[in-house]
This record gives C-alpha cells, structure tokens and sequence, in this order.
C-alpha cells in the first residue's frame, strides 16, 4: 500500500487544486468494509460544505470543511501495536507511472486531469497517472466520489478493500488516528528521544518501526530502505542497538523519508544506489555487488544485505535463515486475504519429533502416529467426521510391570489386561448395587461375636449340666 511519501504527494495535490473549493456532488460507496460510515449521511453532510485544508498523519489523511464532520482516509488496514500487514508497490523498469486503477493499491487519491503522484508499482505498459478522458471515471472501485462547484472531481479509490472511510467531528482526537505515534517527516524525534526511546523496547527493530503508535508513516520499503542504509540488521533488538547506531538509523529515516517526499514518490527519481531499486523480485539479485537476501522480521517479508547488515552484541552468534515462503507474486510480504477477501484459517499440522530429526517423546502415543513418523492429522484416515474412540486402559502387565496391589484380579481379561466396558459382551452393563454397611451395623455384629460362648465353653458348660451316673 502507499507509505508516506505516496500520502503526503497525495495530500499536497489536494490542497493544490481543491481547498477553497464547494462540494457540489458526492456519491459514497455502499461498501460497510470500507465505508464505516452511514452512507446517505456521509453524502449529505458533504454536499455544499467547503473545503479548508488536507491534513495527513502517517498514512491516514483529512479533509477539514468549514465545519464538522470531517472525511478521513486511512490508506490499508493496519494496527499500531503489531507490525502492520500492507502491500508494498513494485517498481516499473519501463519508466512512467501506472494507471491507478491497475496498481491494486490500498487506497489512492485520483484527481481528474491532475497527475497526483508518479509512483511506479508493476512492471505493466506505462501511462500518465492523472485520468484521461478514455478511462473509466470514477472507477468501479471508487469509494468516495466529490465534484466541486467549479467542475473538478476526484476520488478515493480501493481496489482491495483494505482501506477505511470514516466521518469524524474531529479526526484527531479519535482512533485511529489520535493512537499513531508521531509523524516521521512533520514531527521528527529529536536524536536524544529516538535513542532513549529505542532502549525501552526489547523487540526486534524491523517490527519497532512497523508499529504506527511508535512512528507514523514507515512501511516495508522504507523501514528496508533506512536499515540497509544505517547498517542495522532487521532482527537486532532494539535496546541493543549503540548509540552510534541509533544515530546513524535516526539520520536515514530523515533522509530517505524527506527525499521520498521532495521527489512526489517518484521511484524513478530515487537514488541509483538505493536498496529500493533492487528489492523487488523473489531473485533480486545484488545491490553494489553486494547479494540481497529475504528473512521474515516484523511479521513481514524483508530485504537486507548480510554482507553489511550483521548482527551485533549477545546476537552476533545468531543464524538468519531465509524464507522465501513469504514472498508473493509480486516479490513482497503476502498480505492477509491478499488472494481471499475473507480467508479461512488453515488447519494446523502437528509435525512429529521423527520429521524433526529427534527421538520419539516419552509421552509419544503410538497409536496416533502415522506410517511415515509423522503425527495423525484430524481425518487423516479418510474420515473427516471422527467420532471420539473409546479410552482403552493399558494393564501394567502389557507395560511389562508386576500387578499393583490395589488390581482387582475380577477386573483382568485372559490376556492379563484390563477389561473394557463391555468386554465380555454387554454393551449396555447396569451398574452393581453398592451395599453400605453401617459403623452401628458392624459394630453389633462383633458385639454379638463377643457375646457368644466359645465352642469349648459350652462343652465344659454341658459338662456341669449332664448328669452323674453315681447320682442316677
């Protein structure tokens, strides 16, 4: 998607040609993925209002009217805490910009008759990007349509549908805007502040500056662009970092976001020695003779030269492998939906201590694993509507172990293992009646236990009572 150097050309454009201007006409999209507004209030809170100024923080932009509410675009869906998932454009190796409707961007300002930005995304037959009186206007894609009182129109478009519209009082006090961190080219850190507030965060810095609630307006291109240039590897964690190096990473921020931006985005116009020129592609090849490698850091794709950008300090012993997984047909980090506006998640494959190249777990059922060492997968047998199996009890005597005390030997099949619920062939067994024996009960019968005469006291008792012979 545009970064900040495509939204801030944008912005400039409009505040050119429009502000000073009535809104004669708007038509709003009936799109409530986009469009996060009331669209018959959208269009009629626009219609006769005039337009006093653009603002822009980050990647999200503003229209202030001569009075509330407010139109904003936020160009691409992203958050401020995890690293933002966003496209990056393409280059064009055949010189000129690119018609918008085939960019596929996340959000774009087309102003008719005016070219607002030179940004060249996919190598494609090159055209002027301002519309022409051939192309289709406003495009199937358009969001938020406005023609003004002296005949000029433009549009908010979005072919993916990744960016948002929304009708504000005020913009600025309320999200998403009002969670951004400050703005990269209007509210530079000082070197003191970007230093001290590098060594609070302990995550990697190719994610730190992804995240929009620490500095607005940084995307994939850019945060690849001031690493490669400062010499700091995407994965180094933050608060490791020198000062040197934080210096160094503070002065390419401010130069590659400030040039960017004095050239209206466009590419053609980027320094020759720029890592932009040369990331795009699944085999990019080299930069100064120097190979270019993919990791993943930040959630997203990454270009950086190992040669120069090597990690540092408790990090410096780390491995980086590349993923090339990550890259989608255009050579960058693959979106969400990116294929599927709404895509399902993908069921998880547990992948076995065997594939691994270790030896099975003490806790391994075998029973679950497959011919190949691998663990089951849910249906793996052909069946995706499993019924739980029964939980079948392993005697001690099938794990080689002598009886426990406590085994009751009317529980033990032939085979010297437990039986089943069932196992002798009633699946419908009736639980046996439990009959309690009361402390009183018991304690009667040994108290007649006790009462009772011995056998040998009743024979001498007999004795006694038998009659003499001498007495007969």
């Amino acid at each position: 998607m545009p970064e900040l150097p495509e939204v801030e050309a944008a912005r400039r454009a409009l505040e050119a040609h429009c502000v000073g201007r009535r809104i004669r006409r708007c038509a709003v999209a009936d799109d409530p993925k986009v469009v996060l507004s009331d669209r018959v209030a959208f269009e009629r809170a626009m219609v006769g209002r005039t337009i006093v100024a653009a603002r822009r923080r980050g990647k999200n932009l503003w229209l202030r009217l001569d009075a509330p509410p407010f139109p904003s675009f936020q160009f691409g869906q992203y958050s401020v805490l995890p690293p933002p998932h966003t496209s990056i454009q393409l280059p064009s190796r055949s010189g000129g910009p690119m018609v918008g409707d085939d960019l596929g961007m996340a959000g774009a300002i087309y102003i008719k008759g005016v070219a607002v930005t030179k940004y060249k995304r996919r190598v494609l037959i090159p055209a002027s990007s301002a519309v022409k009186s051939t192309d289709e206007w406003p495009s199937k894609y358009s969001k938020f349509f406005v023609e003004l009182d002296d005949g000029l129109e433009f549009s908010f478009t979005d072919k993916r549908r990744f960016a948002r519209v929304r009708l504000f009082d005020d913009p600025e006090t309320v999200p998403p805007i009002s969670e951004l961190g400050p703005d990269a080219l209007f509210e530079p850190m000082s070197v003191d502040n970007f230093v001290e507030s590098l060594r609070k965060k302990k995550i990697g810095i190719k994610a730190l500056l992804l995240d929009q609630s620490f500095v607005s307006g940084i995307g994939n291109w850019i945060a690849d662009e001031v690493l490669y240039q400062s010499r700091t590897h995407p994965l180094q964690i933050a608060s490791s970092l020198t000062r040197e190096s934080c210096e160094a990473l503070h002065q390419s921020i401010q130069e590659v976001v400030k040039y960017a931006v004095d050239v209206d985005a466009d590419s053609g116009r980027f320094p020759i020695e720029w890592l932009f020129h040369h990331r795009w592609g699944k085999n990019p090849g080299k930069v100064d003779g120097k190979k270019i490698e993919f990791i993943t850091a930040g959630g997203r794709t990454t270009a950086y030269v190992p040669q120069l950008q090597k990690l540092t300090g408790t990090q410096s012993g780390k491995a980086v492998v590349a993923d090339p997984r990550q890259v989608s047909n255009d050579g960058d980090a693959k979106e969400a939906g990116e294929d599927d506006d709404d895509p399902k998640p993908r069921k998880r494959v547990a992948i076995s201590r065997a594939a691994r190249g270790k030896p099975p777990s003490r806790k391994t059922n075998p029973m679950q694993v497959s011919e190949d060492g691998g663990a089951k997968e849910v249906g793996a047998d052909g069946d995706d509507d499993l019924k739980p199996r029964k939980r079948v009890a392993i005697s001690r005597a099938a794990r080689g172990k002598p009886p426990s005390r406590k085994t009751n030997p009317m529980q033990v099949s032939e085979d010297g293992g437990a039986k089943e619920v069932g196992a002798d062939g009633d699946d419908d067994l009736k639980p046996r009646k439990r009959v309690a024996t009361s402390r009183v009960a018991r304690g009667q019968q040994n108290k007649d236990a006790a009462s009772a005469p011995s056998r040998k006291t009743e024979e001498i008792a007999g004795a006694k009572k038998k009659p003499s012979i001498e007495q007969g």
